[in-house]
Parts: C-alpha cells; sequence; structure tokens
C-alpha cells in the first residue's frame, strides 16, 4: 500500500516515515509539510493511504481531510500528537471522511521509535478495507404498549456528519427508537456519541448490554465486538462471527434486527468504504423494511451504499436531507 505523510514536524515525519519503512508491502508515496501541499499531492499523485496530522499551518487536517475526499478521494487515518486533545477536531475530519485516529509514534534521542504499535495495528486494518474497497466517491425495561418503530442506520467513511445531519431534523418526542452501528473503534464510541450530542441537541448514548430499545432513544454501537438484537429484544455485544472483518458490522447487526424485531421499521445505508450492510439491508427490504441508500452526490464515499443499491436492498435511493424528511412523513411523532 503506497502512504502519503502528512505532518509540520520534522521528528513525527521521520517517526512516521521509519514505521512505514518497517512494514511489509507498504511504501511512501510522499511527505508532506501541512494542508495546502497534501491536498496538491493528493491530486497529483492518489496514494491508497494518507496519515493525516491535525494542527498544521497554512491549512489544518480537518479541511485538508475535505478537500482531498472531494477532490481526490482515499483512505484518511489521522495521526495527531494528542486523540484526547483534539477530540473534536477528530471526529471533524471524520465527518469529513477520516477513517480513524491515533497518536502519532515518538522518535527518541537514539532514533528508536516508541508507541508506534496502535499505528501499526490502524494501518493493517485499512490495508484489509483499502484492499476489497472502491474508494470512489442497568438494563432498561421495555415501554409498555408495545416495542417502538424502529429506524437503524449502518455508516462507515464519511458517517458521523451524515450522522448528525440526517438526526438533527427529527422531533425530539418521536415515536421512534434510532439504532446505529458506525465503524468507529471502541476509543472513540463515548465521545463520538457526546459530540453527535453537541451537534444535534439530542441525548445520544452508547448502546448498553441487555437494553430494549425504547421510543425517543438514540443509540450507538459502542464496542469492537459485534452489536446484535437478541430473540429476547434485547441488545447485545458477541464477537461472533469472529470471521467478519469490520468491527462492530452493519450486516451482523441488520440481519440480526431482521430475524428478531417482531415488525417492520426503516433501515438505513449511509456514506462508507467497503460492503458492510448491503446484504443485511437486502434482508430487511426482504421481511418488508422501507430500506433507504444514500445516494452518491452527498456521500463522502460511494462504496457501501452503492453495493446495497447494486444488490436490490435499497427501496429508495435519496440525499441525507431527503432521507430526514421521508422518515418523519413515514413515522410521525
Amino acid at each position: 500500500m503506497r502512504i502519503g505523510i502528512v505532518n509540520d514536524v520534522r521528528a513525527a515525519c521521520e517517526a512516521l516515515r521509519r514505521v512505514v519503512d518497517s512494514l511489509p508491502d507498504h511504501e511512501i508515496a510522499w511527505m508532506a509539510a501541512d494542508g495546502v501541499e497534501a491536498v496538491a499531492m493528493a491530486k497529483r499523485d492518489r496514494p491508497e493511504l494518507i496519515l493525516m496530522d491535525l494542527i498544521m499551518p497554512h491549512l489544518d487536517g480537518v479541511q485538508a481531510t475535505r478537500q482531498i475526499m472531494a477532490s481526490a478521494p482515499c483512505a484518511i487515518l489521522v495521526v495527531t500528537a494528542t486523540v484526547s486533545g483534539n477530540i473534536s477536531l477528530v471526529y471533524e475530519a471524520m465527518g469529513f471522511g477520516a477513517l480513524d485516529a491515533v497518536d502519532t509514534p515518538m522518535l527518541g534521542p537514539a532514533g528508536e521509535v516508541s508507541g508506534a504499535g496502535a499505528l501499526v495495528e490502524k494501518i493493517g486494518m485499512i490495508a484489509k478495507i483499502v484492499g476489497s474497497s472502491d474508494t470512489r466517491r442497568p438494563t432498561r425495561p421495555a415501554a409498555a404498549g408495545g416495542p417502538p418503530k424502529l429506524v437503524v442506520v449502518g455508516a462507515s467513511t464519511g458517517g458521523p456528519k451524515a450522522i448528525s445531519d440526517l438526526l438533527l431534523p427529527l422531533p425530539h418526542d418521536w415515536n421512534a427508537a434510532v439504532l446505529v452501528v458506525q465503524h468507529v473503534d471502541v476509543a472513540f464510541s463515548q465521545g463520538l456519541a457526546k459530540w453527535l450530542s453537541d451537534r444535534t441537541g439530542r441525548a445520544v448514548r452508547v448502546a448498553e448490554h441487555g437494553q430494549h430499545p425504547a421510543a425517543g432513544d438514540v443509540l450507538l454501537a459502542g464496542t469492537n465486538d459485534h452489536l446484535v438484537l437478541s430473540k429476547s429484544r434485547t441488545l447485545e455485544y458477541r464477537e461472533e462471527p469472529r470471521e467478519v472483518f469490520f468491527r462492530p458490522s452493519v450486516d451482523v447487526f441488520f440481519e440480526s434486527v431482521a430475524d428478531h424485531w417482531p415488525q417492520t421499521g426503516i433501515a438505513i445505508l449511509l456514506t462508507g468504504m467497503g460492503r458492510d450492510g448491503a446484504k443485511g439491508l437486502l434482508k430487511l427490504r426482504s421481511r418488508g423494511w422501507h430500506t433507504l441508500a444514500q445516494d452518491e452526490a452527498s456521500s463522502v464515499v460511494w462504496s457501501m451504499p452503492k453495493a446495497g443499491i447494486d444488490a436490490g436492498a435499497a427501496c429508495e435511493v435519496l440525499s441525507v436531507d431527503q432521507m430526514a424528511r421521508s422518515l418523519i412523513a413515514r413515522i410521525p411523532a
């Protein structure tokens, strides 16, 4: 995999260069000192992956990510001095299409690199995604009166912003539960829930093991295990199926909902890299659910929605704004 490095700190660039050079099957495509240079180089020589710093002169990593995903889309991993110290910027970058984030390894006085393990793991994970993707554009009781309407959502690259845009217009007293599987590491799930809450003005929470979905809930998958709906209609986290690469998997969640939820609802497949969600969306449609896939124009990466459309799984292909209006029309407050 050809990898671009974007960082304005010389020691950080050298640490990243040494990490990439140490990995078999990966090579450095180019190195850029700021976001402006990175945008230009990505247009001229698009790599499979860019390691993107956040805080840089001239153009920061958030805006560089936005411009690259619009003009020369590819996998982007945020690599910053402190993820926790820049968490708001991390989620903004993920909203524009960054896949994940990790702390920058440190270059020691003797030239040794420390703290590279997490970066190496992320690069390996993204290599698997890129290899199979088209990168073009305490237990709560169930509510009385029967189960609520469900809206289930799957997303990956560019998902945080799309999810927030989908949630923002929905009524706060809406008679439905919204359950979201976003490809995000467990380290960021609580922060993503808070970021979505701040942007939408509604309570977005990480789903708890054993929780019954209730009307008004907006729940986010929150671990590196799969979120599933059990036979007893509770949300659970399960390690199986272990062979499924995406964790949490949209397909695994959608298929469990199709098997165990007693009434039809609405299923949505948003922007993302790969094919996760297409099979599950098709199964939900076959069970009578109304299924939506995001259109190409409003997607950061169209691979996941396109896979669902190509499989015949989508009843409608809509922009995120159109989806919100459709939800409100189909499930009144």
